[in-house]
Parts: C-alpha cells; sequence; structure tokens
C-alpha cells in the first residue's frame, strides 16, 4: 500500500493530523524541558501516570483524562518537594515512578471483567486516534502555545539562569508550577501517540537533531517540531506498509534519523579538516 492510497484512508488522516499536534507540543515543551535538564523528571510523570490509566477504568471514566489529572497531580508533588524538602530529585521521582505503575496495575486487575488491552498505552497506537483525542491534543497545543507567547522571556530566563530572575526579584514559582503542569498535560495527551514508555523520546530526541543545526531557542522549538513531524509521517508510512507498532517505529526513525544527521555532519567536519590541513600545508 503506497502513502497515496493511506492518505485516502481517514484512520491514517487523523492519524496525520495527530503527530502534527504532538509534534508541534512535543518540540515545545520538549526545548524547555531539555534546556532545564528536567529530562528524567518528565520520564517519572510519564511513568507515574499510568495509575490515572489504572483509576479511570477502575472508576469507568476516560483513562486518558485519569491520566491527565493524575499526571498533573505527580508533576505538582514533584515541583514542591523539590522546593521545600530535602529529599533528593532522583529519589523523589524514582518513589513515584514506582507508585503510579503499581496503582495503575493494581485498579485494572481490581476493575470487573476482562483486564484492558494496554498496549496502546504503553506503546501507543497513533493510527487508533479517535476525533475526541484530536481536540484533547489540538487544546493542549493551544494552551502551551499561548502560555509559551505570553511567557517567553520569563521562559528563556528560566531554562538557562533562573538565579538570576530571583536576583532581579521576579517571582518564578508561579512560572515554574504553570509549566510543571503543562509538561504533564502534554505528556500524557501524547500517550495515545507513541506510548507512556515512549513519549520521553519524542520530547527529547527531536531537540538532540535541531540542536544539530541551531542554539536559538525560538528555531529549536520549530525546527524540532517539524523534525518530529517528518519522523511520525516515517513512522506512520512505514508502520502502515509492515504492519508493526506505529508508536516504536516514530521513535525508531526518530533516532536513525539523528544518527544520519549527526554522521553526515561528523563526516562533512572531517573533510573540512582535511581540506584546510591540505592548504597549510601546502
Amino acid at each position: 500500500m503506497g502513502i497515496i492510497e493511506l492518505i485516502t484512508y481517514k484512520f491514517f488522516l487523523k492519524a496525520l493530523i495527530a503527530a502534527l499536534l504532538a509534534s508541534t507540543a512535543c518540540g515545545i515543551i520538549g526545548t524547555y524541558i531539555v534546556s532545564r535538564r528536567i529530562v528524567f523528571i518528565s520520564g517519572g510523570i510519564s511513568h507515574a501516570s499510568f495509575g490515572g490509566i489504572g483509576l479511570g477504568y477502575y472508576l469507568g471514566v476516560d483513562p486518558v483524562f485519569g491520566a491527565a489529572v493524575f499526571g498533573v497531580i505527580v508533576a505538582l508533588i514533584v515541583q514542591f518537594m523539590n522546593e521545600h524538602s530535602s529529599i533528593r530529585p532522583d529519589s523523589l521521582i524514582g518513589i513515584l515512578w514506582s507508585l503510579g505503575m503499581a496503582v495503575g496495575i493494581i485498579f485494572i486487575y481490581l476493575t470487573p471483567g476482562y483486564a484492558p488491552d494496554l498496549m496502546s498505552y504503553l506503546f501507543g497506537d497513533i493510527l487508533t486516534v479517535t476525533y475526541y483525542d484530536i481536540l484533547v491534543l489540538s487544546i493542549t497545543v493551544l494552551i502551551t502555545i499561548f502560555t509559551f507567547t505570553v511567557w517567553y522571556k520569563k521562559i528563556l530566563y528560566i531554562s538557562f539562569d533562573e538565579e538570576f530572575m530571583k536576583s532581579q526579584g521576579i517571582n518564578t514559582k508561579i512560572v515554574n508550577y504553570v509549566l510543571i503542569c503543562i509538561v504533564a498535560l502534554v505528556i500524557v495527551t501524547c500517550i495515545r501517540v507513541v506510548g507512556i514508555i515512549l513519549v520521553i523520546s519524542l520530547l527529547t530526541v527531536p531537540q538532540a537533531i535541531a540542536e544539530l543545526f541551531t542554539s536559538n531557542y525560538k528555531k529549536l522549538m520549530i525546527v524540532s517540531s517539524l523534525f518530529g513531524f517528518f519522523a511520525s509521517i516515517i513512522g506512520l508510512v512505514v508502520s502502515s506498509i509492515l504492519g508493526i507498532p506505529s508508536g516504536a517505529t516514530i521513535i525508531f526513525s526518530l533516532v536513525i534519523l539523528f544518527l544520519l544527521i549527526k554522521g553526515i555532519q561528523s563526516i562533512r567536519t572531517k573533510l573540512r579538516l582535511k581540506h584546510n590541513l591540505g592548504k597549510s600545508k601546502s
């Protein structure tokens, strides 16, 4: 089945829209996560949100809604404990990570009837996204863009020199709490795209690729979003043709893309050095 044929199917068009929205959200918030060096915290939030999925199944509500509530609560706890507790951040994340996964498993098995298929939540299945998923993603993207537009300068300073902002008498607490909540929302709403286990890759690998081309903060957000979407298209097409999991294929495409670009840049650098060395000798 070729890409032209795939586009004629509604499920593939919905997947493309979801990929565009997820790439945009992850491109923006992922740049913040990487620059703040809170990748591990984000990974902890994504895994802890599994508790909300289990709770959602048990209460009979949308599991993604349960994950969103659970994820935001965990994010707020992490931010609060970082500011007011002597517990090491990595230890705190480890506790919440394992607690969330444990709570999720317990509630899923307490739910009457057959245990639900968790593969789409753990590893993602973008080809099965619904219009509701797209609506939720759209709202998340709008919230993210609005926040980064209004607070761009504050976010930029917080990302690289929060102590300077504090020394200028600027209160960074509100910004930090709002941003950690948005991190949680982006993570949860992207679960349907690549899953709990792989979502952190969608937040970090495109940024690693973008950093090969620019160090400008705005450009990093744009370039990483574009590469995320490009890899998503490749992953969608390949997964549809080969009948393999879409989430894993998208992440695999991203990593291969990073290795290819990094390899090409390394070769070009070596060739340029050899050329300059040859000129200096002559």
